[in-house]
């Protein structure tokens, strides 16, 4: 099992920290492309699968440590899942799709 208190020093994102949906974007699925997209008014993102595990669970309320846990019981076995989604997490904050909540 991985050690969940951890976060490499060259991630953006920490453990404890909580993210949203950044204000004017919303997440949902869009049954049109069979994917979860980011809306926002200049227009849409089409997340793949896992980009769309991820962003469902930045709910505002849980912790960085609390996404990274919910997956790995979802995707139990995945190698490098945590530096994956912190990854994925680093991207989404550079790119102004989350905002830092605490």
């Amino acid at each position: 099992m991985s050690n969940t208190s951890a976060s490499p020093a060259n991630h953006k994102v920490a453990p404890a920290d909580v993210y949203g949906i950044a204000r004017h974007h919303r997440f949902q699925w869009e049954e049109a492309q069979q994917c979860h997209v980011l809306l926002f008014p200049e227009g849409m993102i089409k997340l793949n699968g896992s980009a769309g595990e991820v962003l469902k669970r930045v709910d505002g309320n849980k912790t960085v440590d609390q996404v990274v846990q919910e997956l790995e019981a979802t995707f139990p076995g995945v190698p490098d899942l945590r530096d994956d989604v912190l990854s994925m997490l680093d991207l989404a904050l550079e790119k102004a799709w989350i905002e830092k909540r605490n």
